[in-house]
């Protein structure tokens, strides 16, 4: 039997702490310790756990293997530093509730992310910051899911918004601003390389990997004609114009589409995503995921020159942060490997 190969798939990993809300089982590990820990999961196998704030998108991602029967388009594998024996519960928990699951990776105490290439992921979740900001600093695409107050939508439809910079491409145009020249040399610069496209960033074969997808749906409406494409993508950008036209660009050059695309000028993106109301969105920036967080599960990709200073103030035309003051930094905390909580 060959092989099982995830290159032609959308593969995603998520840690538990991710996909399920654990809130109580690692209030308990954390004041009890790994040996009560392990009692306290076995006594609570079958306890089903509660969806946590990237269930919804994972369920509905899901059902969109429907389009390839027998040969799945997206694979959601675990990636957990609970031991085997304590991640019993999360995989019942997957099964009770019905998920398309079978694939995890339990590495008890040890941070699970180096195995993100190893499977060809173009994305992993997780709520455990130190995780998230550890595979970034490696190159590995991860997101850390925020707290959200959003409720379920009723459709089929799987909604993924992304903010542009920083997520979709490089920090370039953002460095310009913050290099002193502020708005006159970003728009300078963004002019004289609209034709120029941007080197990718950390969700860029995401992003690649659902086209892949929109692609099988778009074949499929041309054979029938009553089926309606359920992947809608779209990209929530603080740039405006003349700006815009680098990030149109930068899209066609890499041969990727997306069906929206809002170009804010630095207007709350919390206004476009209560009527959207996506799935998930991604963005790179917490003051804008503050909002967001509101209407959809939101995601912080700690990447590029945005998550390696403080906040400062934005420019209201372009979201662009001032260029803070020299000899600032951000601390982005320390490992701390050897736990076994589903924190993964």
């Amino acid at each position: 039997m060959s092989a099982y190969d995830l290159s032609s798939r959308l593969v995603i990993g998520v840690a538990s702490s991710a996909l399920f809300n654990l809130d109580e089982s690692n209030a308990f590990f954390e004041a009890n310790g790994e040996d009560s820990y392990r009692e306290y999961q076995a006594e609570r196998i079958d306890d089903v756990l509660r969806p946590g704030v990237a269930f919804r998108f994972i369920r509905k991602l899901l059902t969109l293997n429907d389009l390839r029967p027998g040969d799945s388009l997206v694979e959601v594998i675990i990636l957990s530093k609970n031991d085997p024996s304590t991640g019993l519960r999360v995989m019942r928990s997957v099964k009770e509730h019905g998920l398309s699951i079978s694939r995890s990776v339990f590495t008890q105490g040890e941070a699970p992310y180096g195995y993100i290439p190893a499977f060809s992921m173009s994305l992993f979740l997780s709520a455990d910051k130190t995780s998230v900001e550890a595979a970034m600093s490696r190159g590995y695409p991860a997101g850390l899911v925020l707290a959200s107050m959003s409720a379920d939508t009723d459709d089929d439809t799987v909604r993924v918004a992304l903010d542009f910079d920083g997520v979709i491409a490089s920090d370039e145009a953002e460095r310009v601003y913050q290099g002193g020249g502020g708005l006159a040399a970003f728009q300078e610069h963004e002019a004289e390389n609209r034709a120029v496209p941007l080197e990718r960033g950390p969700l860029a074969e995401f992003l690649r990997d659902l086209n892949m997808i929109q692609e099988i749906e778009r074949s499929r409406a041309l054979e029938d004609r009553t089926y309606r494409p359920r992947l809608r993508v779209s990209i929530v950008t603080a740039r405006n114009a003349p700006a815009h036209e680098r990030a149109v660009n930068t899209l066609e050059k890499w041969g990727v589409t997306v069906n929206d695309a809002f170009f804010l000028g630095g207007i709350d993106k919390g206004l476009v995503l209560e009527v959207m109301r996506p799935d998930i969105y991604f963005d790179d920036q917490q003051s804008h995921l503050d909002s967001t967080s509101r209407y959809a599960a939101s995601v912080l990709i700690p990447y590029g020159i945005a998550n390696e200073r403080p906040e400062a103030p934005r420019d209201v035309e372009t979201g662009m942060r001032a260029a803070p003051e020299a000899g600032h930094s951000v601390d982005l905390g320390e490992s701390h490997e050897g736990m076994t909580s589903e924190h993964a």
